[in-house]
């Protein structure tokens, strides 16, 4: 199959007003297309699919070939995936004569699925991280993720864009843009972000380029893009997912998950790609977070008699749709049998941050990402050092406007995990964030937490700054514990907004559950209509 969207050539910071409307137009007949079965991709859940194969009203092949149609249409408009993979018909034909015959592998047979950028995959398709310095790399393995898929049965159908470097290379990037992919919209409003850094995993996602999405989160990384497209995102507990064959920002924090458009294909997605890997340390008590049946997380009544904290410091008061989304979700958890607790914010970070978190993660992405590219074969440079001199030598296409301020901080480091001083900055980082949560969990006797998941999208180019708004994923994320938004309303009518539920250490199923109780009883998301900009 042709590369859906060439490098560096999808929708622009700056397209002209009539290049989107050109683009919304062709978009606009993709939007309303369906598969030979009549299935609708803007709405139909994994589950659905299977069914649909089953019966026999549709094909994988069918199925594959509606969703790379829909790219070809839709992508131009939004360009969420750098390219799809030119095995992916063959992939689906076997996937049919293997359920006509034996039966199937797993929950995702015949199921199309797109990886983001930085998933390495030992087929055809280049593993880039969104830079050019990577386009001849040649993995020689699949990530385990992506065998896992393989396993259950996925169709690997392509990659999908993301802010480049995941977004770890200058604070002043543009969420969403990259060397090979260009720049991700949000498929709700044109001109507004799509957030950073599994940009085109959420904006795919949330337009049906594919049944469920993968991303990566270090900090935000799936729950930002998440939020701002009406999709559900699943942050994973630290190992629940192994990172083997990721392009890292630091093994510390990075934590693969799915972007889907309903809790019950996260769910489903999750329970088929988590799993213990010899090569991920963090990885050894993955079989045992996760009940056996993914079904079991599935409970519309899950949220009966729980104890909900309610998080509202740095979070209310920026936003008067944040304000107004935020009241009414929590009405619902009320209305849903839950006890809300209020006045249990979770410590702020900050200070954390300034003195220990950013030595730490300088030195392990120093450390981190010369073991993945010296490990990975192919044409391309083999260290940090060799990364910031490729992008000097090509900072027309590769820096784009931007720098490179966190490269060059991370390589005057010694990249040295073993030094006590680094080790003590990891642990005070870490210990902290844990004691934040776990803390607050047990002084309210909480079963999670729940706070808005992010801003409204901002404008398409923001760069950072403007008004404060406390992270809902810091302390998460330096703990290594899990976290699951889900859609909770919109801003303006068009702008998406999150609800997030934060839990301790290996809660994935109990917050996938929550979630799960809070989407059904809503009914929050809707298709994207791909507005160009909002009056």
């Amino acid at each position: 199959m042709v590369v859906a969207c060439a490098p560096g050539t999808a929708a622009r910071p700056d397209a002209t007003r009539a290049e989107v409307s050109n683009a919304s137009t062709a978009g606009g007949s993709a939007g309303t297309a369906t598969p030979p079965s009549g299935l609708d991709l803007d709405r139909v859940t994994i589950v659905d699919l299977q069914n649909a194969m089953d019966d026999g009203t549709i094909t994988s092949e069918q199925l594959t070939a509606a969703y790379l149609q829909r790219i070809e249409r839709l992508n131009p408009l939004i360009g969420a995936v750098v390219r799809t993979n030119p095995d992916a018909m063959s992939i689906a034909r076997a996937s049919d004569d293997l359920r006509r015959g034996d039966g199937t592998r797993g929950p995702l047979e015949g199921i199309p699925v797109l990886l983001k950028e930085n998933m390495d995959t030992a087929d055809r398709q280049p593993t880039t991280a969104g830079s050019n310095a990577l386009l001849d790399a040649r993995p020689d393995d699949d990530a385990f993720l992506v065998t896992r898929l393989r396993e259950a049965g996925a169709v690997i159908l392509g990659k999908a864009n993301m802010s480049e470097w995941a977004n770890f290379r200058s604070p002043g990037a543009i969420a969403g843009w990259s060397a090979t992919g260009g720049q991700t919209r949000n498929p709700y409003v044109l001109g507004r972000s799509p957030c950073g850094s599994s940009s085109g995993s959420a904006a795919a996602a949330a337009a049906g380029l594919a049944a469920v999405t993968i991303g990566t989160d270090t900090d935000g990384s799936i729950v930002c893009p998440a939020s701002v497209t009406a999709t559900v995102g699943v942050k994973p507990t630290l190992g629940l997912v192994s990172r083997n064959g990721i392009v890292p920002i630091t093994s510390r924090h990075d934590s693969p998950g799915p972007i889907a458009r309903s809790t019950t294909d996260a769910a489903l997605t999750l329970a088929a790609i988590h799993g213990t890997d010899p090569a991920d340390p963090d990885s050894v008590d993955a079989d045992d977070v996760l009940p056996a049946d993914y079904r079991t997380m599935l409970d519309p009544n899950g949220l009966r008699g729980k104890r909900i904290g309610v998080w509202r410091e740095g979070r209310i008061g920026v936003d008067p749709d944040v304000d107004r989304v935020f009241e009414q979700a929590v009405q619902q958890l009320e209305d849903l049998g839950a006890t809300v607790v209020e006045g249990t914010e979770v410590p702020n970070s900050d200070e954390v941050v300034a003195e220990h978190l950013l030595p730490a993660v300088m030195t392990e992405f120093k450390h981190d990402l010369n073991a993945y590219l010296a490990a990975t074969p192919g044409g391309h440079p083999n260290d940090l050092t060799g990364l910031i001199d490729y992008n000097r030598q090509h900072a027309d296409t590769e820096l784009a406007g931007f720098g490179q301020e966190l490269f060059e901080m991370a390589d005057q480091t010694d990249g040295d995990i073993t030094d006590p001083v680094y080790r003590a900055h990891r642990e005070a980082a870490t210990e902290g964030a844990r004691r934040a949560i776990d803390n607050t969990l047990a002084k309210y006797r909480l079963d999670a937490i729940v706070t808005p998941s992010e801003r409204p999208a901002p404008a398409l180019d923001y760069q950072g700054g403007g008004k404060p708004f406390a992270s809902s994923t810091r302390n998460s994320a330096l703990a290594g514990y899990p976290i699951v938004t889900v859609p909770a309303g919109y801003a303006r009518g068009e702008l998406p907004l999150g609800l997030s539920f934060i839990g301790t250490a290996a809660s994935d199923a109990k917050l996938i559950t929550y979630a799960f109780a809070f989407e059904q009883a809503t009914q929050v998301r809707r298709p994207p209509n791909y507005r160009p900009t909002l009056p």
